[in-house]
Order: structure tokens, then sequence, then C-alpha cells
């Protein structure tokens, strides 16, 4: 039991927990904002810097970094608490938007995302770690539909802010005007932390592990190598694949718990379907807007209003699967969600058909959205639920870790098979009357369709998430001896 099970009965907006909740929801908030806003912002970044075919390599280059910094993260705040890396990692987040917003190339541009990506890593975790120390576990599903809901108004608002922005000032002001939202949660939460999530006893710390701070360099500096071969696609860009592809291997064998990538039961298979759910919904909003955009004819707004009413429905589904009654049937839940995310990753490419409208996206992404919600919240609680508190932190940055190193896989793979089927020529200036006189349909269901695939067996490996039974005689009467006759 940790410290806050005994403690408090109150909900998250009691005395104890109010100040807490409102500061994590808050950077919650801001990382919600800056991800709906700048992926609306993004096909015109990417057209006026001329790098459109960079295009994955903005997303992806935000993930690689990130996982060197969750792993750097979690043993951070198993020694030292989550308040040292979750300072220093919004303060990093804040500084790769203002390099992203003054770069006047592509590669300064990608350079910034990293550095954002630093910070998000930084960041992420330490919330993890933050829920499993400060709120009993009963709150902890509560705290997850709380974060869900975090989405909500940006998923409305920041698509029509930033579209506006873009089209009104430019796309830079969307990535400099962010940074200010980092005041608001820092303010509020800092003083919160200090009391409730306050660093671990001299006898219960942990200890910088320098050879899994090594291992996550390898697994980033192996990404960015594959993703580069990816870019390439020339007979010498095999070197850095096969290069990044034994520094990356091993490496992601011996971060990840045993068994992750066989789906052994429990703890593996929770950490192995974070990836699978986060990877394939990444990989297809990514490509959304642009589809829409340069097959289409519509507005950077329009286009990134497509995806709002997922984060709407992200919100629902994790506030359902927050309801006690439902607690046995957690790893169902993250069966149907990963069926839902199939069915809506699988119909969007069906707007690349200019007969059919435009809203199909919008509507496939609401039934989508429900599933993540239902999925991640879900993971999420089972992770703390067979975490001890002196692992939560080594076992936050894994379940991590396998969410932006599926994030980056397949987001690059996306890239790649995007650009060789022509996709980084598609003309980004199209409009309704207008359509792309570059018409390359193929590029873009090629990067949904497998991600459909992907999510649907997703759904078939999360039927390995319960740990399996120490005997699995006891789900049966024992047999009973014959009676021997009387003489």
């Amino acid at each position: 039991m940790s410290e806050a099970d005994g403690q408090d009965a109150g909900g998250l907006l009691s005395a104890r927990h109010r100040a807490l909740t409102l500061g994590i929801v808050s950077v919650v908030l801001m990382i919600a904002f800056e991800a709906t806003a700048v992926g609306t912002a993004m096909p015109v970044a990417a057209r006026e810097l001329d790098g459109l075919g960079l295009y994955a390599f903005a997303f992806s280059g935000y993930f690689t970094t990130s996982l060197l910094a969750m792993v750097v993260s979690g043993q951070w705040c198993d020694r030292s608490g989550p308040l040292p890396p979750l300072a220093a990692g919004i303060g990093g987040f804040a500084a790769g938007l203002v390099i992203s917003g003054t770069a006047q190339s592509m590669a300064p541009f990608v350079l910034g995302r990293a550095v954002q990506g630093l910070g998000g890593g930084l960041v992420i975790v330490a919330l993890y770690v933050v829920v499993g120390r400060a709120y009993p576990e009963r709150l902890r599903p509560a705290v997850m539909a709380a974060f869900a809901a975090s989405w909500v108004v940006p998923s409305i608002v920041g698509p029509l802010v930033s579209g506006t922005v873009t089209e009104q000032l430019g796309w830079r002001w969307v990535f400099l005007a962010i940074p200010v939202l980092v005041v608001l949660p820092l303010a509020i939460m800092l003083p919160a932390l200090r009391r409730t999530a306050h660093a671990p006893a001299p006898g219960e710390a942990g200890v910088m592990d320098g050879r899994r701070i090594w291992l996550a360099g390898a697994l980033a500096t192996g990404s960015v190598l594959l993703q580069y071969a990816g870019q390439d696609l020339r007979p010498l860009s095999a070197v850095p694949a096969v290069l990044g592809a034994a520094l990356l291997v091993p490496a992601a064998l011996r971060l990840l718990p045993r068994g992750t990538f066989r789906a052994a039961r429990g703890l593996p298979t929770v950490i192995l379907m974070r990836g699978i759910a986060a990877g394939t919904f990444m990989a297809a909003e990514t490509f959304i807007p642009l589809m829409l955009v340069t097959q289409r004819g519509m507005s950077v707004t329009l286009a990134g209003l497509s995806l709002a009413g997922g984060g709407l429905t992200w919100a629902l589904g994790s506030y359902v699967q927050a309801r006690p009654g439902l607690e046995p049937r957690r790893e169902r839940l993250v069966e149907v969600g990963m069926v839902l995310t199939a069915v809506a990753i699988a119909a969007v490419p069906l707007a690349l058909d200019r007969s059919v409208p435009t809203a199909v996206v919008a509507a496939a992404w609401v039934v989508g959205g429900f599933g993540m919600g239902l999925s991640i919240s879900s993971l999420s609680v089972l992770l703390l639920k067979v975490s001890a508190p002196s692992d939560a932190g080594a076992n936050s940055a894994a379940l991590q870790v396998s969410d932006a190193l599926a994030n980056v896989l397949l987001v690059a793979a996306a890239g790649t098979v995007f650009t060789a089927l022509g996709g980084g020529s598609v003309a980004p200036t199209a409009t309704a009357a207008a359509p792309a006189a570059t018409h390359h349909p193929a590029a873009f269901a090629a990067v949904f369709l497998p991600a459909a695939v992907l999510a649907l067996a997703g759904a078939a490996v999360a039927t390995r998430l319960r740990p399996k039974r120490r005997q699995d005689r006891r789900a049966r009467p024992r047999r009973q001896p014959r009676p021997q006759p009387q003489h």
C-alpha cells in the first residue's frame, strides 16, 4: 500500500488533492494544446520550410529523443522524486517550441521538435510517478479520466485557434505562443508537489543505472539511423539501416520487461499493448491533416477540426473505463477499444475517393477516439496496479518507452512508404476548387491500411493482459480419491 492509500478518503478535488490535481491536469492541458495546435499548423510549416519530404521526421523526431528522456526520468524519479524531472521537462518542452518557431529551414525545425521530445519524455513519466505516489489506488482511474478530459477543450479550440493564427499571422506564432502556458502549471503544481510527492526516503531511493541510460541512448540513435535510411531510399541507405537495427533491437530487448515482444501475460503485455495502441493511432493521425489539405483541398483549420471529435470521445472513453463497475472487465475494455480504433483507421482512406464526403474522417475519428480512451487509460491503470511503489518509475518509463518507440517506428515506416510512393511530391496548396495537380492517393492508403491491420492484431494480443494464475488447478475442483472397499 502506498502512503496515499492510508490518507484522506476524499476525491480528486478534496482538500488534500485539489492543488495537485489542478496542477498536473494543467500540465496535460498544455501538452494537449501543443499536440492539437502544432499538428494543425504542421502542413503549412513543412511547405514554407520546403521540407515536405521530411514531414514524418517532424513528428518522429519528437518521439525519438523522448525515448532517452523517459528512461532518465524513470530513474531520476525513483532516486529524487518526480519534482526535478517534471520541472526540467516543462522547461525543455518550452525551449523546443521556441527553437522550432524561429527555425528558417526544416533541419532546425526538426531539431526544435527533438528538444521538445526531451522535455516531453521527462514530463510524462514524472506525471505517472506522481499519480502512483500521491493518489490512493481507488482514485487512479479517475486521475486518468481527468487526464483524458484535459484533451477536450484543446481538441476543439486547438485546431480552430491554430488554423486561424496560421492563416492570419503565420504558423510561427502557434509555436511561440504556447510556452506562455508553462507558467500556470508551475505556479499551481510545485507547492503541492513538494508536500505530497516528495523524494523517497534514503533507504527507499533508487540508484541511477548508467547502463540503462546508455541503452536508451543506443535505442534513440538506432531509431534516428533507421529513420534516415527510410527517407533516403538509396542502396547506400542499407548501411545506416543495418547499424540502426543493430543498436535498436538489443537495446529494446533490455529496456523493456522480459517477454514484452512475445506478449507474456501480465506486465509485459501491458507494455506491448501501449505501443501497439499509441503507435497505430499516431501513425494514422499524423497524415490525416496532410491528406485532407492536399487531396481534398481543405483549409488547415478545417483539417485540424476533423480530428476534434476524437478528443471529445477519447475523454468519454476514459470516463467510461473509470466506472467502478467495469473494474473487473478492464482487460476486455482494452480489446473493445482496439477493435474500435482499427475500424476508425480503416475508414479514413475512404475520403481519398472524391465522391465520399470528408465528414467520414471526422466520424471515424469520433469512433477511434472513444476506442483510445478505453484502451490507453485502462492500460495506465493496469500498469500502476501491478507495479510496486519502488518500481513505479521504472515501469512507467518502460510503458512510455514502448509508446514512443512504437510511434517512432510506425510513423517512420509510414513516412518511408509515403515517400517511396511519391507522397513527398503532393501539392500542398490545393483548394477545393483547384485540387492538387499531382495525386498520390496510394501513398496515403499505404499509411492507413497497415495501421488498421496492426490495431486489429492488438485486439487479439490484449487477451493476454490478465496475469496467468499460479496454479491452473484452482480453476477446477481437485479430484477426490476413490474410496477403498471395506474389509
